[in-house]
């Protein structure tokens, strides 16, 4: 067989192989189901004033059917995630991997000491590198369940709204740049205190002292006007509100976060401290013991504390690790409605003590 003829049936059957195997991943792909995340990006980070103060990332998912939402993620729950992602599908050997296993991404490592907005401004870029490859991995691999829930959006997800999203900025109506008519004295109207330099052609451009004609809220932190015959959105926090827009357009201005009460108590000898410590966090959820631990050492001011909760025959019962504060909030669970509290406090309350001091507990000879 001539050497060129040779050479054609091989490029024939490379080329061939290659499509084959590009049908078979584009099939795969088309099988999957619609609310399977196939990008991900962090659009900005939020400062979460919890039992312990930390940022978590606002982060943009894309879906296979097309659709766009935002999830809230700590990085501890990057950290889990891949925990379990490498207990399930990290080969032995990785430069031999076998069948269901793949190589993972490198997510970015721990970091103890430093200031937290800094550290997690620092992790964007290493977070979105690692999204986006862990995306990229086989279609199989995208139907995992842990993986799936990580980029599900939860109904916490869905009823938070972002104050602000300096990565995303908000979409605003195409609107004629045409000077309305407007009275003076009547028209919603703002007054720039500060100078305001805008990101692009949706925004304006604010000069101080400039008055702004308001035409609608876009969000809890964005509004749009108009001024000098330009029309745009522009950041609320720019501007006093002279007269405000009808309350129709005006849903969400001033919300507040939502806080939930702790009543936590120190034992001492010579007495009894009560506090109510408030945090933004739901009732519904379970902190760390080392999160407790380190808010009843901040707030009572005493390194040396041991946690305890009273169980239904009131004697105190000392925790000691998650498993324990699992316990302490169903136990809690049990006793609901026989206690009357106000609607925003935990059923469950802390009895911080000496760690030293063993008198405290019921314990018969």
């Amino acid at each position: 067989m001539p050497d060129e003829l040779y050479g054609t049936i091989l490029y024939s059957f490379s080329l061939n192989n290659i499509l084959t195997t590009l049908f078979l991943l584009r099939s795969d792909f088309d099988q999957l189901p619609h609310n399977i995340a196939v990008s991900a990006t962090i659009a900005d980070i939020e400062e979460k004033k919890g039992f312990i103060d930390y940022f978590r990332f606002v982060i943009e998912v894309r879906t296979k059917g097309g659709s766009k939402y935002l999830i809230y993620r700590r990085y501890r729950e990057f950290f889990n995630l891949h925990q379990i992602l490498e207990s399930k599908y990290s080969p032995e050997n990785p430069e031999k991997p076998g069948p269901n296993t793949c190589v993972l991404p490198t997510l970015p490592g721990k970091v103890f000491m430093g200031n937290k907005r800094e550290i997690a401004e620092s992790r964007i870029p290493d977070l979105n590198t690692y999204m986006k490859r862990l995306l990229g991995l086989p279609t199989w691999f995208l139907v995992d369940e842990a993986l799936r829930m990580f980029f599900y959006q939860t109904d916490q997800d869905s009823q938070h709204e972002p104050r602000a999203l300096r990565r995303l900025r908000p979409p605003t109506r195409k609107v004629k740049t045409i000077k309305p008519k407007m009275d003076l004295f009547s028209s919603p109207r703002a007054e720039a205190m500060f100078d305001f330099r805008g990101n692009g052609k949706a925004e304006l451009n604010l000069k101080r002292g400039e008055v702004i004609f308001l035409l609608q809220r876009v969000n809890a932190d964005w509004l749009e006007g108009t001024v000098n015959n330009q029309t745009g959105i522009f950041p609320q926090s720019f501007v006093k509100i002279i007269k405000p827009l009808p309350d129709s357009d005006t849903e969400g201005e001033g919300e507040c976060p939502t806080y939930s009460c702790l009543r936590c108590f120190l034992l001492t000898p010579s007495g009894v401290d009560t506090r109510d410590v408030c945090v933004q966090e739901a009732l519904t959820i379970q902190p760390t013991y080392k999160e407790l631990l380190s808010r009843m050492r901040n707030v009572f001011k005493v390194d040396d504390i041991a946690l305890n909760y009273r169980d239904h025959e009131g004697d105190l019962i000392r925790i000691l690790d998650d498993e324990d504060v699992q316990l302490m909030i169903e136990e809690s669970r049990g006793q609901q409605g026989k206690v009357k509290r106000p609607v925003n406090q935990f059923p469950w309350e802390l009895h911080a003590t000496l760690a030293s001091d063993l008198s405290v507990y019921n314990v018969e000879a």
